[in-house]
C-alpha cells in the first residue's frame, strides 16, 4: 500500500503524517492488518529494537476520588466494588514496588487518586520516592497524582522523581463529555509544569468509549504537539458501577490499528500499551508488541491483569526481549535532548480515557465480555500477594 510506504518512510525520518493520512490507518480493513502491524513494526524497530520495557503499578490512595470522570471506577459516585483505602505508608509501597522489580519492571508508577496533591500530600510522596529508591536501586519513579498546582512538579523533581504522569485523555472538542469537574486545559497545564521541571513528561489516551476516529487523531496529535516522552494508549475497562459500563465498542483490530497510529504520528516515543489490553486485545496481545515498546507488568490500579510470568513468556514467545535496568529506553536524541540519563527511559501511569459520543460508523458492538474485568483483591491495600 502507498500509504503505508509514505508513513514508514516519515516514521523513520520522524516527520509527522497528516491528519487524513492518521485517519486513513484507522479506516484500513481486516484484509490490510498484517500489512499495517508490519508497517509500523518497521518504524518500532528503527527507534527500540525488539526491546519491551516493564513498568509496574503502586496505587498508593484507591478509590475516593471527588473527581467524576466517566471512564474511572474510583470516580465521584461509582458503584464499582474496588479496594479503597488511604495513603499507603511508604514502607508499604515500597514492598509493594519491589515485587515489580523483582519481576523485571524497571520503573515503578506511584499513583494516587484525587483532584490534585495537597503539599502535604507532596511531602508523603516524597518520603514514598525515597523509600522506594532506597529499597531497590536504580529503579525509576514515576508519580501521578492528578493536577499539579505551582512549585508541585519541582518539589517531586527534588525529592528524586523521574518522571511524571497525566494523561490528557481525549481531544479538547469532546472533554467536557466525560468529565465536568476540571477541563482539557487543566490537564495540558499539568503536563507542561512537569516537563518544564525537568521531569520526563508522559501523556496518553484511551479508547473504547465510542469516540469517533477523529477525536482519536486529535488527542494523538495533541501529545504529539506536547512531545512527552512516553505515550501510554489505555482501553477502557467498562466497570459495573461506572457511567460507561455498557461501552464495549472494541475488537483486538480495531486496537492494533489503534497503536499503529499512534507509533506513525508519535514514532521515536516510547509507546505503552496500559489498561485494558487483556480485556481487548486478548490472544491479539503479541501482535500489539510489534507497535508498543512497552507495557505495564501484573495488576492496574483497580482491576487485575494477566499473571506477570504469563507476561514475560508472551515477550519471549514473540521473540522480543524485557529491557534491561542499564539500557537507555528512548532513542538517543531524545535521551540527550532530556539532559538526564533517566529521562532516557520514559514511562506512565494510571488509566484514564478518551471519549466521545458517536461509534464508529459501520462498526458492530463487541460483544460485552464482562468476565473478563476482575476487580484486584491482592497487592496494595491488601494482606495477599501482589501479581508481578
Amino acid at each position: 500500500m502507498d500509504l503505508l510506504n509514505t508513513l514508514v518512510d516519515k516514521g523513520l525520518r520522524r516527520e509527522l503524517p497528516s491528519r487524513e493520512e492518521a485517519l486513513a490507518v484507522l479506516a484500513t480493513s481486516d484484509d490490510d492488518l498484517l500489512d499495517v502491524v508490519a508497517a509500523a513494526g518497521k518504524v518500532r524497530r528503527q527507534w527500540f529494537g525488539r526491546r519491551v520495557k516493564l513498568n509496574y503499578l503502586v496505587n498508593l490512595k484507591s478509590g475516593l476520588c471527588p473527581e467524576d470522570c466517566s471512564y474511572c471506577s474510583q470516580r465521584l459516585g461509582s458503584k464499582a466494588e474496588i479496594l479503597k483505602y488511604t495513603w499507603l505508608k511508604p514502607d508499604e509501597a515500597s514492598q509493594a514496588a519491589a515485587a515489580g522489580v523483582a519481576g523485571g519492571a524497571k520503573r515503578v508508577c506511584l499513583v494516587a487518586s484525587g483532584r490534585g496533591p495537597t503539599d502535604r500530600d507532596v511531602d508523603r510522596v516524597a518520603q514514598t520516592i525515597a523509600a522506594v529508591k532506597e529499597q531497590n536501586e536504580g529503579v525509576e519513579v514515576c508519580a501521578c497524582l492528578g493536577l499539579l498546582s505551582d512549585g508541585q512538579a519541582e518539589r517531586l523533581r527534588g525529592a528524586g522523581a523521574d518522571a511524571y504522569n497525566h494523561n490528557l485523555n481525549t481531544s479538547e472538542a469532546t472533554y467536557a463529555d466525560i468529565t465536568k469537574t476540571h477541563t482539557y486545559a487543566d490537564r495540558v497545564d499539568t503536563v507542561r509544569k512537569a516537563h518544564a521541571a525537568g521531569l520526563s513528561a508522559c501523556s496518553g489516551l484511551i479508547a473504547g468509549m465510542g469516540e469517533k476516529d477523529e477525536d482519536l487523531v486529535d488527542v494523538v496529535f495533541s501529545l504529539r504537539e506536547l512531545d512527552p516522552d512516553s505515550v501510554p494508549v489505555n482501553f477502557l475497562i467498562p466497570f459495573e458501577g461506572t457511567p460507561l459500563a455498557k461501552e464495549w465498542n472494541l475488537t483486538p483490530q480495531r486496537c492494533l490499528r489503534i497503536l499503529a497510529m499512534v507509533r506513525f504520528v508519535c514514532p521515536d516515543v516510547e509507546v505503552r500499551i496500559a489498561g485494558g489490553r487483556e480485556v481487548h486485545l486478548r490472544s491479539m496481545q503479541p501482535l500489539a508488541l510489534h507497535l508498543a515498546n512497552s507495557i505495564f507488568l501484573g495488576d492496574y490500579l483497580t482491576s487485575e491483569g494477566q499473571a506477570g510470568k504469563a507476561d514475560l513468556d508472551m515477550i519471549a514467545d514473540a521473540g522480543f526481549e524485557v529491557e534491561g535496568a542499564d539500557q537507555v529506553t528512548l532513542p538517543r536524541h531524545r535521551a540527550d535532548a532530556a539532559g538526564c540519563d533517566s529521562h532516557g527511559e520514559s514511562g506512565g501511569c494510571g488509566p484514564c480515557g478518551s471519549a466521545g459520543s458517536e461509534p464508529v460508523a459501520g462498526a458492530e458492538p463487541a460483544e460485552a465480555r464482562t468476565d473478563l474485568v476482575a476487580v484486584r483483591r491482592r497487592g496494595a491495600g491488601t494482606d495477599l500477594a501482589p501479581n508481578a
